[in-house]
């Protein structure tokens, strides 16, 4: 009887040459994928990967070739509100090309549409897309722009090796809609320097004195439904927020119309404060500050600001969207979506429960320790791609009688 003997030749990487495109560079200003890229490429840095991030000129500073080990190309785009995106990705997938990577890491399901391309030219080339949120949902978008962000859900979920979700949610949604199998790698909780209370001055904001929102000033993130329930509590309630303010913590996206708007709605009221937006050591200390965090939002992939004040262990009440549900349960620190009533309410219940707010704000800084450090997460990233990478190069038969 003849049997079948099958040698296996792989090639392992120690060190891999990474892309990362769609993210607009680093160092984070603001945006979450932002955050997400430069948080992961320090930690694939220190694994010993070389680290390549793509960056916009109005972005990142054109001098800047370097950080943290993290090296940085910068490549055109078209900077408007539809085409800043694509076209730039298009320019950093082109650019790519030429640089030999192992592997091309897409951030974002627009960007995705184009991952097509190094798989097609770049054959030996592994390509991974993370998805982060359903952008389609977000109220800023035309409607031109919405069909091309459902089109590129589609490319994210069969054009890559690899789609990652950063979130149960979405990945159910990708299974649900396009029959995907996905790899869940959340979002981190990234570590933040020590508070200086001093840095508050500026905003003329007191230490556990202010509640805040941090955010990219946006319709779907909820500042409107913020600032009513602000109101409301102080028609209801006036005496248990007098020496509080409310700090609105960062700005336009392409949004001028909407922050106009907001700024108006809240001209007669000295108690909400307008910080624009907040970077470094000063951020750090508006997380760790803040007497409650609250997150608004109506959609999202897994929120990065909720997982930062978790870190710093501050209180967070959010809205009751399956994202946050993966981050908080307790539902004292969840209210109705949408729903200006309820958030008020739970606002006013925190408040008067100082313990029951400080007793959370340990678990969370547990949770976010224990369950969502960038170093696991970094490491599961960069397993993901040596398992994509550590194929078998040569098959060979051998008849043995």
């Amino acid at each position: 009887m003849a049997v079948l003997c099958y040698n296996y030749t792989f090639i392992t990487y120690k060190h891999m040459r990474i892309l990362m495109i769609g993210q607009k560079g680093i160092p984070a200003q603001y945006g979450g994928i932002e955050r997400h890229v430069e948080e992961l490429a320090m930690e694939l840095t220190k694994q010993g990967n070389e680290v390549i991030v793509y960056a916009r000129s109005w972005y990142t500073k054109k001098t800047l070739n370097e950080r943290k080990g993290i090296k940085t190309i910068h490549t055109s785009g078209v900077h408007t509100k539809n085409l800043d995106a694509i076209t730039h990705s298009f320019t950093a997938t082109i650019n790519a090309l030429s640089q030999k990577p192992d592997i091309i890491h897409y951030h974002g399901v627009g960007p995705a549409l184009l991952a097509w391309i190094p798989r097609i030219f770049l054959p030996k080339t592994k390509v991974v897309v993370t998805f982060h949120c359903v952008d389609r949902y977000h109220q800023k978008w035309s409607w031109f722009a919405k069909l091309m962000l459902h089109l590129g859900e589609w490319a994210a979920c069969n054009f890559p090796h690899v789609t990652i979700a950063v979130s149960r949610s979405i990945k159910n949604y990708c299974l649900n809609e396009y029959k995907c199998e996905t790899t869940y790698i959340p979002n981190g909780a990234r570590k933040i320097v020590a508070s200086e209370p001093n840095l508050l001055k500026q905003f003329n904001l007191e230490p556990k004195k202010y509640l805040a929102m941090i955010s990219r000033l946006v319709p779907h993130k909820g500042a409107h439904y913020l600032i009513a329930a602000w109101e409301k509590i102080k028609q209801t309630k006036p005496e248990l927020i007098a020496d509080y303010k409310l700090a609105i913590v960062g700005d336009s996206a392409f949004t001028d119309y909407y922050v106009s708007g907001l700024k108006k709605f809240a001209a007669k009221d000295p108690s909400i404060v307008f910080t624009g937006w907040a970077q470094g050591k000063v951020l750090d200390t508006i997380f760790q500050e803040t007497a409650l965090l609250v997150h608004p939002s109506e959609n999202e992939g897994l929120p990065l600001t909720v997982l930062t004040g978790m870190a710093a262990s501050v209180p967070v009440l959010v809205s009751d969207i399956a994202e946050h549900l993966e981050l908080i349960d307790d539902k004292n620190f969840l209210f109705a979506n949408t729903d200006v009533n309820d958030l008020a309410d739970k606002i006013i219940n925190i408040l008067e429960n100082p313990m029951m707010a400080s007793a959370k704000a340990k678990q969370n800084q547990k949770i976010a320790h224990e369950v969502y450090s960038w170093e696991k997460i970094g490491e599961r990233t960069e397993k993901l791609y040596t398992d994509l990478i550590e194929q078998p190069l040569e098959k060979i038969a051998t008849e043995i009688a």
